[in-house]
């Protein structure tokens, strides 16, 4: 294990920001900030009441962390090249690169770019997270889910106890991964350990199957539920239908057979009042439960006197539909999924704020470095935004990009700039090709026509004004939709995308042979599906 370095020795390694200079003025000299950076899995933001006041879930530990820190509005998730949302996103988080400019998991090669060494580096996992900080002299340790993340940067952490625990019981759930992070302190209290640590402590919740603690489902009027051929019962006790819930999406987005909208367990191709209800208590049960798991670590950090002298960071992977738009996964580019929850709380940092942010998920690299005077890695492509926890900024960029291309290509875009959002569809199998311009500031939960239907309206108890609407139709707005698709163009291009729409220049792109996809779930649904049919047949 390397020797500790002191703060002087930690400015040399780079540019240090004012925070981290400020903590190393007031601080002994080998004292520099610990990190606690906690990820859920598929939590949308809106799932807590610093996003939406109205929100029934209880997060205390979460809401003092807002309070004692800053909450940033404009947080995303830069997209997917494949289903799996989480994998892209993970591999962003640990190397700070864009979305195509990240690896697959090993054999996949559903990213088209991963073999171009001009876009993923060959070496990458050698300067992702835990390298760079290992080699600055921290300690380093993370647990969370097993699978669909980046496996060779997670290798390089010192102390690694991965699992996937989506479970209702303390060992098979959320209480597992806190136990590992509460091992680990510890052992470090047992042995004196004053390095600087880094600890990425992830949850496998409240990603489906969201079988949430018997105490927690019932205060949440929520069952585990499990057959298909029947509905969950209803309970008062049940969060309501989300604003924008549509018992449909409104059109083919492209990937609308995929695993999350048809399979999983608890809701499959079911969007009905009962369903989404159920299913939105168990995602507050099993969330919740992740807020008592953190409270136990900080509690912990508090008793060994580091708490204040550690950054915490609270995200999501990506965020999740759970019956808005139809939708019940994290295969889109809705404010719901592309945008995450992030809380930043520590040293130097005003309590109480708030900030749009627009960063991404890639730039969390950048900014823990700078906020322990670490240099950065070369391969890393995001920005600190340290001056905006520093509330010197409110913003580091002007345009966001998403991107999703798990089903048919090119699949789905988004680009955002002020108040305004495009998102493009576009299928070369099935002939798929809409488009969406939002106005967020009339229209943040990105309601469309179908939203101002009575029964829906009846269900939901939300009546939109007339601008809440899609606007891509409206001749008043035909300017603007030519304006965002050449921004969405022009962000496509920045970001080495390998496919274009059709209304677009192709840029002389190369073709691109795709990977054959394995979708069983399809073939599980075909089978059920006829099985169902018989017995209908033969039981009149």
């Amino acid at each position: 294990m390397m020797k500790k370095k002191s703060c002087n020795t930690s400015l040399a390694l780079g540019a240090v920001s004012l925070l981290t200079a400020a903590l190393c003025a007031a601080a002994p000299a080998t004292k520099r900030p610990n990190i606690l950076y906690i990820v859920t899995d598929d939590q949308a933001p809106y799932d807590l009441k610093v996003y939406d006041k109205n929100s029934p879930l209880e997060t205390p530990v979460i809401d003092r962390l807002a309070a004692e820190g800053m909450v940033i509005d404009g947080a995303h998730q830069m997209g997917a090249w494949c289903a799996g949302v989480c994998t892209p996103s993970r591999h962003m988080i640990m190397s700070g690169r864009t979305v195509w400019h990240v690896p697959d998991k090993p054999k996949q090669g559903r990213n088209p770019l991963e073999k171009d060494p001009k876009h993923v580096p060959a070496d990458l996992a050698n300067h992702t997270m835990a390298a760079v900080f290992n080699a600055a002299g921290y300690d380093t340790m993370r647990t969370c889910k097993k699978g669909n993340s980046y496996a060779a940067a997670n290798k390089k952490f010192t102390v690694v106890h991965d699992a996937t625990k989506r479970g209702g019981t303390d060992e098979t759930g959320s209480a597992w991964h806190a136990k590992q992070v509460l091992n680990y302190l510890n052992q470090r209290e047992a042995t004196k350990d004053e390095d600087p640590f880094l600890i990425y402590f992830g949850f496998s919740h409240p990603h489906d199957v969201r079988d949430g603690k018997p105490a927690l489902l019932a205060k949440y009027g929520a069952v585990n539920h499990k057959d298909k051929n029947s509905l969950p019962p209803a309970n008062p006790k049940q969060p309501k239908l989300p604003k924008g819930y549509l018992p449909k999406h409104p059109f083919d987005n492209t990937d609308i057979n995929v695993r999350d909208e048809i399979a999983a367990s608890g809701v499959w191709r079911n969007r009905d009042e009962r369903t989404i209800r159920n299913e939105l208590g168990r995602e507050y049960a099993c969330s919740e439960n992740i807020d008592i798991q953190i409270g136990a670590v900080l509690e912990k950090l508090k008793q060994m006197g580091e708490l204040e002298n550690t950054y915490i960071v609270y995200t999501s992977d990506h965020g999740m539909a759970i019956g808005r738009h139809g939708l019940q996964g994290k295969q889109n580019l809705y404010e719901h999924t592309f945008r995450v929850p992030y809380i930043v709380k520590g040293p130097g940092i005003k309590p109480g704020t708030r900030a749009t942010g627009n960063i991404y998920h890639l730039d969390a690299l950048a900014t823990l470095c700078d906020l322990a005077g670490i240099e950065a890695p070369k391969t890393s492509e995001g920005i600190s935004f340290v001056p905006v926890l520093e509330g010197k900024k409110d913003t580091v960029r002007d345009v966001l990009y998403g991107a999703y291309s798990g089903g048919d290509k090119p699949g789905m875009r988004c680009v955002k700039k002020g108040d305004w959002k495009l998102i493009r569809y576009e299928s070369n199998a099935s002939g798929v090709n809409e488009t969406q311009l939002f106005n967020l500031a009339e229209n943040p939960d990105e309601l469309v026509a179908e939203h101002h239907d009575p029964k829906v309206i009846a269900l939901t108890g939300n009546t939109p004004s007339p601008k809440q609407l899609n606007l891509a139709k409206d001749p008043a707005y035909a300017d603007k939709l030519k304006e965002m698709e050449q921004l969405l163009l022009a962000e496509m291009r920045n970001h080495s995308d390998p496919y274009r729409f059709s209304n677009q220049p192709d840029d002389a792109l190369p073709a691109i042979e795709e990977p054959k996809i394995r979708k069983p779930w399809l073939k599980e649904d075909k089978k059920k599906s006829k099985a169902g049919k018989k017995n209908k047949s033969s039981n009149p």
